[in-house]
């Protein structure tokens, strides 16, 4: 059995995209193109961890493997824990990548790249962020910024997570939603109660931050698209035939 695993939620809830995990890109359920690039990241088995016995469905037809989770979930890392101890009671897993289930483009290589901080054994948490070239990006609440120590030139410790305008002259980094845990930092984290510095940015891993955890992020190429809209599904279509 592999140490790693990857964990893919999906939730029938969108309402910017009803049904978002079944659309239909390029022949195939939105949730199934996420599968397929975790399968050819080649770290570990992916997972899908979903409330919808549709999607189950559509992830066994296509040969993939899913396990239905509850649906009163208020976050991913609640949904992954939950079906981690459905997947593995005796705790031989030791990583979980945490992938969500509305990014259909990202690079597979970049989803290996999320395990390179966990080779420190002080980090207790790594995520992924790219260079923000677009000046838009720098004062758009929706695009979460991340700074701190740089530790190398594709790694930095996070000490900060934000929705608000980027300061200062940069280079600036724009925050991937991609998650590799160690285990014992899942169970701990999802442990937690929300701080109060989470609720007010509405960002889930500054709960892990003022608890002390240690959070380390590996510097990319590019942010994959995030699939939210009937547009992004136009856009993800043109991007994964090229």
């Amino acid at each position: 059995m592999s140490r790693t695993i990857i964990l893919i939620p999906a939730r029938m809830a969108s309402t910017r995209l009803p049904g978002k995990p079944l659309a239909d890109i390029r022949g195939l359920p939105m949730i199934v193109q996420v599968l397929n690039r975790a399968t050819e990241a080649g770290i570990g088995e992916p997972v899908v961890a979903t409330d919808s016995e549709a999607v189950q469905a559509a992830v066994e037809k296509a040969g993939g493997r899913a396990v239905m989770t509850g649906m009163g979930h208020q976050s991913g890392s609640d949904r992954i824990f939950e079906a981690l101890q459905a997947l593995d009671p005796e705790g031989r897993i030791e990583t979980i990548v945490n992938v969500q289930g509305d990014l259909p483009t990202i690079d597979p290589a970049d989803i290996r790249a999320s395990l390179g901080p966990l080779d420190d054994p002080a980090v207790d948490i790594a995520t992924l962020a790219a260079v923000i070239h677009e000046p838009d990006e720098l004062t758009n609440p929706n695009v979460v910024k991340v700074s701190g120590a740089m530790l190398s030139a594709t790694r930095m410790r996070g000490t900060t997570f934000t929705r608000a305008d980027a300061q200062g002259p940069g280079p600036h980094y724009h925050h991937i939603g991609l998650y590799a845990y160690r285990r014992a930092a899942l169970e701990r984290f999802v442990a937690l109660p929300p701080s109060a510095n989470e609720q007010r940015e509405r960002l889930e891993q500054l709960r892990a931050l003022d608890a002390g955890m240690r959070i380390d992020v590996a510097i990319v190429k590019s942010v994959p698209l995030g699939v939210d809209t009937p547009e992004d599904l136009v856009k993800a279509e043109a991007m994964l035939g090229n």
